[in-house]
Formats: structure tokens, C-alpha cells, sequence
């Protein structure tokens, strides 16, 4: 058996090369795992984009088939803890980095690594989803169970027009939060405000160096952009409120001083999708699955071949894209 799979290589007389190759199924189970997949969508994330374009030092082992998430049937599961045709979803552990990933056919993959597709989702919805929604539910879990109400002010929410940003802002808006979505985009506000942002700010305004302490205007923030707009975000966060960071898309660096943690009782909270814990997985998926309509995900998704994935992820490092990409791996 053969099958479509974007194959990323580095060679040290080629150099890096990306493309569409087929793959046997001998050189798929070479890989560790314990259960089989045949994929129906995967999606492109940051990192994704990072690894197709091989802007950053991602990828860990060659060959490499990239693609963080994925959601099919499975084929064959050795742990017995999944049936054959019963839908799960993956989302990181490593997939695309040291472990081949699902922009292709078949995937696989390490049953521990998958959940159940909630009931009330298609696979193609999923997808929209994605490790930067079910990201999205990670931060606002957070800012929920850390006890922040509607009614205690507005709730910023960082690199709005992203994939991660876009289901933040729907989860809240559905969970009666007023949100300000920050976007470089701002010609995009009215895609931001059919989400549910009340407010969209020109994300300029955060991405310079700031004083220590400013106005107080978040109860919490989602920031997926991390840097100085990270600085700032947790300047500007109330008494007491909670800053959930999740990304790094202005960079990795944190240029703040600790005034907004002494002073104000601020919250710094880190967080992780890659080796979250199936617990924690579940419940992000069920907040998803329970919280965003149809219509919402119709808007926010966009649907690409594998053909077009390196085209796309170009365009995501170059910043000009919004919302998801939904890869169909079968056209």
C-alpha cells in the first residue's frame, strides 16, 4: 500500500526540500506508534508553517511528514483501547517534529495520543478547530477556572485574527464575556466583531516597549503573540486579573519587569497543548464542541489541498492569512 504525504527532507547536497511524495505503508510503521489511521483532515498551524517553510528549527528528524493535528478512523489499534472505524483526533505529542505527522493519508500514531471525536462535531469541523482552537479552550478554561466573571471587564484578546484568537473570541463571546480583539489586520474588524469582539484595537499599539505599570483595562487576556505585546498585556491587566499565553508569534522574549505581579497580584499563566493530559484534552473538546455553532466554524475555516500547504504556510509566516486552515488530505 501507497499513499500522498507531504515529505519534508534536508540533505546536505540538496538542502531542504518539501513536496508531495508517496509513501509506503512499510515506511509509515518504521515509525513508533500502535494504531493506525487513515486521515480525513489535518490542518496548518504556526508551527506547521514553521516547518514547511523551514523558518525555524521544528523539525528534528528526517525525513519528516509535518502536521500537528489530524482526525480520521482508525484502521488498527495493537493497545485495543480504540476499534476499527471509530473516529478520534490528534493534536501535538510531538507530531511533525520527532514523529511523523498527519498532512497525509495515513498517520501512524500512539493510541495515549488520541481522543474520541466529541459526537457533536464532523471530522471537517475538527479541523477548524484544531490545535489552535482546542488551544484557545485551553486559555479560556484557564481564565475560567481561575474564577475571572463576564462581570468583572473586558477580557483582551492578543493576535485576534489568528487561528487561535478567532475561537477564543467565539468561546468567550459565547460564555458572556465582552472581548477586545488586538489585530494587525484591522481592515479584518468586522470578521472579529461577526465572532463576537465588541471592541478590535490596532495591535500596534501593544508591540512597542511600555511602562512597567499602565491604565488597568483586562479582568485576563489570551495572548498568543507573546514579546512585548506580552509586556504590555500584563501591564495593563486589572488587580488580581490573569494573563493566559499560549504563543510567540512576535517573539519569545518577555521585556517586563515583575511590577504587575507585586503590585497588582497579576497571574502569568503558561499554557501548553503539546503534552497536556487526556483529561484536560476532553474537556477543552467537550467546551468546543458544546459552545461553538456551525456557523461560527463556517466562517473561521478554509478549506486547502496538500498541494497548497507550502503556499499557505508562506503566507502565515508572512502574517497575511486569518483564521483556519483546513487541510483535505484526499484531494
Amino acid at each position: 500500500m501507497s499513499f500522498n504525504a507531504i515529505l519534508l527532507e534536508k540533505e546536505a547536497t540538496t538542502g531542504f526540500v518539501s513536496s508531495l511524495k508517496s509513501v509506503s505503508k512499510q515506511q509509515l510503521l518504521a515509525q513508533q506508534g500502535d494504531t493506525l489511521i487513515q486521515v480525513a483532515y489535518s490542518s496548518i498551524n504556526y508551527k506547521d508553517a514553521l516547518a514547511l517553510t523551514n523558518k525555524s528549527p521544528v523539525v528534528r528528524q528526517w525525513p519528516m511528514v509535518p502536521g500537528i493535528d489530524g482526525v480520521g478512523c482508525v484502521v488498527e489499534c495493537a493497545s485495543g483501547r480504540y476499534q476499527k472505524g471509530e473516529q478520534v483526533i490528534l493534536n501535538g505529542w510531538g507530531c511533525g517534529e520527532t514523529h511523523w505527522g498527519c498532512l497525509s493519508q495515513y498517520a501512524y500514531l500512539k493510541s495515549d495520543w488520541l481522543i474520541p471525536l466529541p459526537n457533536n462535531l464532523t471530522p471537517y469541523q475538527a479541523m477548524v478547530i484544531g490545535t489552535a482552537g482546542y488551544t484557545a479552550a485551553l486559555c479560556v478554561e484557564r481564565i475560567v477556572d481561575f474564577g475571572i466573571k463576564p462581570h468583572h471587564g473586558m477580557v483582551l484578546v492578543t493576535g485576534a485574527s489568528g487561528g487561535v484568537g478567532s475561537v477564543a473570541i467565539s468561546l468567550l463571546a459565547r460564555l458572556g464575556y465582552q472581548v477586545t480583539a488586538s489585530t494587525s489586520k484591522i481592515d479584518e474588524a468586522h470578521y472579529l466583531q461577526k465572532l463576537g469582539a465588541v471592541n478590535v484595537i490596532d495591535s500596534q499599539t501593544l508591540k512597542e516597549a511600555g511602562k512597567p505599570l499602565q491604565k488597568e483595562q483586562w479582568s485576563a487576556v489570551v495572548d498568543a503573540v507573546g514579546s512585548h505585546t506580552l509586556a504590555n498585556a500584563c501591564a495593563q491587566t486589572q488587580y488580581g486579573g490573569i494573563v493566559a499565553c499560549c504563543g510567540l508569534a512576535q517573539g519569545m522574549d518577555l521585556p517586563a519587569t515583575v511590577a504587575p505581579f507585586i503590585l497588582r497580584g497579576v497571574t502569568l499563566a503558561g499554557v501548553d497543548s503539546v503534552m497536556a493530559s487526556y483529561d484536560k484534552r476532553v474537556s477543552a473538546w467537550q467546551l468546543l464542541s458544546q459552545q461553538l455553532d456551525a456557523q461560527i466554524l463556517a466562517n473561521i475555516g478554509q478549506t486547502v489541498t496538500l498541494n497548497e500547504c507550502v503556499e499557505v504556510a508562506n503566507n502565515m509566516i508572512a502574517g497575511q492569512i486569518k483564521g483556519r486552515y483546513v487541510v483535505d488530505v484526499n484531494k
